[in-house]
């Protein structure tokens, strides 16, 4: 299978701090990873290397085949879907939902001076049915819930037919309706073989979508584990990885952990 992300070694430092050390992944064409960890543990800055928005200190990373470094990335990154609350607060408040859609196929943030035709409308109309939106199209995106939001933000990285979307905690302050139902359209999307290799990072298992296939677990920038899901989301790694004893368990392809006493572990 193609490579999609290739990230070896890499070391990333700011200031003092090293956010990232030694850290590799693998993407293949049509895989499905999760990147698990506690806050701190580097999870959004392996992600932001991988949507090409940050450079590692050391190592070496390669997106779609290109090395970060030696391409250019205004023709690389409408290649890559990506879908961040940090980018909620660069989209326009009073531009419609159609439109924070439509302008994810040139990979700007507010209508401008780019062209959109028939065909660019029907597929963020499309999309936007897809992920429960048809009926807020009109809508201003500031005037969105949080989980409408989210939901946005997923159709407008996938407006560009990307070869790599990337989900930065889509799941992150959506109540239980919402985080189940964004769960379950996740699901559909991962089992879907036309849709693009997918990168999701979030902090609990009982948000990672059935269908997913891999899975990469970070602790103080370093990796705990990483593989096929089923070897890798085990109450061992986990534990290790969150710092604490845990009983993890699958049901109905959805996960599930807890925190347990060493007595009862």
């Amino acid at each position: 299978m193609a490579s999609v992300v290739r990230i070896d070694d890499a070391v990333v430092r700011r200031g003092n701090a090293l956010l990232l050390d030694g850290v590799s992944l693998h993407v293949a064409e049509g895989e499905r990873w999760v990147v698990m960890g506690p806050n701190g543990a580097g999870k959004t800055t392996m992600l932001l290397m991988a949507a090409g928005r940050l450079f590692p200190t050391s190592g070496r990373v390669e997106v779609l085949e290109e090395e970060l470094g030696a391409v250019d990335l205004a023709e690389l990154r409408p290649r890559i879907g990506w879908a961040s609350s940090a980018t909620a607060g660069d989209l326009p408040p009073q531009e419609s939902v159609l439109d924070v859609v439509m302008t994810g196929a040139w990979s700007v943030t507010g209508r401008w001076r780019e062209h959109y035709d028939d065909a660019d409308r029907l597929r963020a109309l499309a999309l936007l049915s897809d992920w429960g939106m048809d009926a807020l199209t009109d809508r201003t995106f500031g005037t969105l819930s949080e989980g409408e939001r989210k939901r946005t933000l997923i159709a407008r990285a996938l407006m560009s037919d990307p070869e790599l979307l990337l989900l930065d905690e889509p799941g992150a302050g959506l109540d239980l309706g919402g985080r189940e139902d964004l769960v379950r359209r996740l699901g559909h999307l991962a089992g879907d073989p036309a849709a693009p290799a997918i990168v999701m990072v979030t902090h609990h298992v009982e948000e990672v979508p059935e269908g997913f296939t891999h899975a990469l677990l970070l602790r103080g920038g370093r990796v705990v584990a990483a593989g096929r899901v089923d070897e890798v989301l085990n109450a061992g790694h986990l534990g290790e990885t969150f710092g604490m004893p845990l009983a993890v368990h699958r049901e109905a392809g959805r996960w599930f952990a807890r925190h347990v006493t060493r007595e009862a572990s």
